[in-house]
């Protein structure tokens, strides 16, 4: 049986009851699932809370979405203005959670949640269009499977099922492992095309402390029960930042195991990123400082942020360091006059004299995000 085979089979038997050894203990936000129907609850399967990234107005793409559960508390939080996607590979899944579409756009006011099939690994290929397709034309023969991938490539250009650039927030709660080691590079890929410039991934997931030995692979119990087909704690972190995401950091880790086989620890973790902004670097005079523990930090592209001192920056990567991203480990300081901005020449290391800032107002957050310098 292949993964993806043992996979669907699993969440199939897990659709129909509760499967106790699928989940980790999560503390949910109890106001956002007193809405939600038992049944979504009881057959919910994660190890983590993504829900509580979401914001007002947000356009959200919930990955391997299962029961609907996260779908149904993000759509709480989205309000009017926003939306939630769920995809998923699962028939029986996807039934179950659409079976309450009705019953919880009327309890929330707004009929914002909807439910796709697709695999997270190739969120271009709508697979409802798929099934319909194939029945319309069976594969009988070799020919046929040519023609077959011609037309999901058409599919995949032509009428993607989630479009480039369109999500403010990636989710997903303990699917990503469960995905082949040969297609987790895609998926995430897969993750950084969809989201918008600017926007956001909060991925709950389940990570080992060593890596994962073949044999153990090989144990599709262990693979669909969310522990083989876990990535490496460090390699999760850089999977991401490979795929050209920025800010890339455990948000939450759990200090306690999940499980441990053949002593090596499977544990929950949270990873938060953000995709870097499109638009040019300007240099306004901006600057920021970095508040330590550390003597000096520095970013993804190799630029230093020396404890105390004022950092000249570009605007963009101003937003960025000064936004939620980065919590309040950096003080902003906009220029103290404005100044037509010149193009960054992305020296790292450069110090902003203290007059070209003063008497500004000192920012720990901001209302908008960046990316850092070019």
């Amino acid at each position: 049986m292949t993964v993806e085979a043992g996979v669907l089979e699993r969440y199939s038997e897990g659709a129909e009851a509760r499967q106790e050894d699928l989940c980790c203990p999560v503390d949910y936000d109890a106001s956002l699932l007193k809405l939600l129907p038992q049944e979504i609850i009881d057959k919910d399967y994660g190890c983590g809370d993504p829900s509580r990234y979401v914001k007002e107005g947000d356009i959200v793409l919930d990955l391997g979405s299962g029961s609907g559960k996260i779908c149904y508390m993000a759509a709480q939080l989205v309000g009017k203005e926003g939306k939630v996607i769920g995809v998923d590979m699962n028939d029986d899944m996807l039934e179950l959670a659409r079976k309450y579409e009705g019953e919880m756009a009327e309890k929330i006011g707004s009929a914002n949640v909807e439910f796709v099939k697709g695999q997270i690994q190739d969120l271009s290929l709508n697979l409802t269009a798929l099934d319909a397709h194939l029945k319309e034309s069976p594969i009988h023969n070799a020919e046929d499977v040519i023609h077959l991938r011609a037309w999901q490539e058409k599919q995949r250009h032509e009428s993607p099922l989630i479009a480039d650039n369109s999500v403010d927030l990636v989710v997903s709660n303990c699917v990503l492992n469960l995905v082949h080691d040969s297609d987790k590079e895609q998926l995430i890929q897969e993750i950084f095309r969809v989201t918008k410039a600017g926007g956001r991934v909060a991925i709950s997931d389940i990570v080992s402390d060593e890596p994962v030995p073949e044999h153990l692979k090989k144990d599709q119990d262990l693979w669909s029960g969310c522990i083989s087909g876990a990535l490496q704690e460090h390699e999760f972190l850089q999977a991401f930042v490979d795929a050209g995401f920025i800010a890339v950091a455990y948000d939450k880790w759990e200090s306690e195991p999940w499980q441990v086989v053949e002593g090596i620890e499977f544990r929950s973790v949270t990873i938060t990123a953000v995709k870097p902004q499109d638009e040019p670097c300007i240099d306004k005079g901006h600057a920021v400082i970095y508040r330590g523990a550390f003597s000096e930090v520095y970013d993804d592209e190799g630029y230093v942020y020396l404890r105390g001192q004022r950092m000249a920056v570009c605007e963009r990567n101003f937003k960025l360091l000064t936004s939620e991203a980065y919590g309040d480990d950096f003080i902003g300081l906009a220029p103290a006059e404005e100044r037509e901005g010149v193009v960054w020449n992305c020296q790292a290391g450069v110090l902003r004299p203290a007059a070209e800032t003063k008497g500004s107002q000192y920012q720990n957050d901001s209302c908008c995000s960046g990316t850092s310098c070019c």
